[in-house]
């Protein structure tokens, strides 16, 4: 059975002593790419780095999280967008609106959203969606936007199945990671209301660990919980899900 994740941060410090023995578990489990999602610029000398080393395994994003907007937001994506004409990236993000840490730049992630909508859509790359207490109006931006316009990803997507019917018929994925193995997520009547067709897979790696490694360092090679838990909420066995879902990443972002 293949596997995708579509959202890791492989080379953030968290691996730094066996980022190797982590490539080599992922793929011994099944996994054939590692999509790695951008921070800022800080963070893309290693992303890059990591994508170098497991080439073919792992492809870069590009983009700026939300969390990482502040006044220093327009040099930020100034050199975003010179990076992007330089380079090959799969998709644009991690981006998105995040209201749970900090409103003080609320406005400014608007804006950094608006524009990375904008990079999708001139790149035709699929966009990466962060949407922590924030989906409403990030359904809101893309609808005036045109959602028609670009395709992408709700990434660890927060939402109910009123939500999830919303992003689907935007024509967007679900990511859907460990949470979905937590006791008291909306995560499975999101995914059940979405459909498998409509979900892709992802760990958010080092975060969001699924049950029974809940607080602990996460991998890709732990996709296998998330595809068993959504066997069961599906009622097909695993193997279909895992079919499924990679050709769902594959179509997203364009890869063999």
């Amino acid at each position: 059975m293949q596997l995708i994740d579509t959202h890791n941060h492989l080379y953030l410090p968290e691996f730094d002593h066996d980022r190797d023995e982590v490539a080599s578990r992922s793929v011994d489990s099944g996994v054939i790419k590692i999509m790695l999602p951008n921070i800022d610029t800080a963070s893309v000398k290693d992303m890059m780095e990591t994508a170098g080393r497991y080439n073919g395994l792992c492809l870069p994003m590009i983009g700026l999280h939300p969390t990482s907007v502040n006044k220093e937001y327009r040099r930020e994506l100034g050199e975003m967008q010179r990076l992007l004409s330089e380079f090959k990236f799969y998709g644009i993000g991690e981006t998105g609106i995040d209201l749970y840490w900090d409103k003080t730049f609320r406005d400014e992630q608007i804006i950094s959203f608006r524009e990375h909508l904008s990079m999708a859509e001139s790149t035709n790359l699929p966009v990466i969606i962060h949407s922590r207490e924030s989906l409403d109006l990030v359904i809101s931006e893309l609808e005036m936007f045109g959602p028609e316009k670009i395709n992408g990803v709700f990434h660890a997507f927060p939402g109910n199945k009123n939500g999830a019917s919303r992003v689907v018929k935007m024509g967007f994925y679900l990511g859907i990671g460990g949470v979905i193995t937590f006791r008291n997520s909306h995560t499975a009547e999101a995914a059940m209301e979405a459909g498998l067709d409509n979900i892709v897979l992802e760990t958010d790696s080092p975060y969001l660990a699924p049950v029974p490694f809940r607080g602990k360092r996460n991998e890709s090679a732990h996709l296998h919980y998330i595809v068993k838990k959504l066997s069961e909420i599906f009622s097909v066995d695993e193997e279909t899900v895992c079919n499924i879902t990679t050709r769902n990443a594959k179509k997203l972002f364009n890869i063999e």
